[in-house]
């Protein structure tokens, strides 16, 4: 299937083409136009991150978030993953704090004069190593909290020394 969005890609028409791939349509196409195009004539394929459209940005959820929604995925590492496209696209009210990581990341790209595809190309092992890392901070949410736990205890035993010394 060909899905179509417009050219000059960052974030959101990056990691939306990573998800479609990824989660939706393996064989999918990605063609990439110009901003001024008339999205609603477009009758073959399915149009993404343009105004208007279905599979774009409503109220505070971002394109990624849209296809999430759409085609029912629901896992915690992709909602995670969401979270961190949705504040790196956009201002919502509760950013994520990775999301400026990612907008920079995004930027940087763009400033390499590479084509869209060849961003796509490059820029697919970002979203696969993040994904990666959503995965293991929604399935092991306890060592997370361990090492404050860890790091609690080490500042309260230093703090204890250090009180003793005087």
């Amino acid at each position: 299937m060909k899905w179509i969005t417009r050219e000059k890609i960052k974030v959101d028409r990056v990691a939306c083409p990573w998800l479609i791939r990824h989660f939706v349509d393996p064989e999918a196409e990605f063609v990439f136009l110009p901003r001024d195009t008339d999205w609603s004539k477009i009758e073959n394929g399915i149009v993404f991150d343009v105004p208007n459209c279905e599979l774009g940005h409503h109220d505070e959820d971002v394109s990624f978030n849209s296809i999430l929604k759409k085609y029912n995925l629901s896992e915690p590492a992709l909602l995670l993953l969401g979270e961190i496209v949705q504040a790196a696209d956009s201002h919502p009210t509760n950013p994520h704090p990775a999301g400026e990581g990612l907008r920079w990341v995004a930027h940087g790209f763009s400033a390499l004069s590479l084509s869209d595809h060849q961003i796509l190309e490059r820029e697919f092992v970002v979203y696969d190593a993040l994904y990666g890392e959503c995965k293991r901070q929604t399935t092991e949410p306890a060592k997370g909290s361990e090492r404050v736990a860890f790091l609690e205890t080490k500042m309260i035993s230093l703090f204890e020394i250090a009180s003793t010394v005087r």
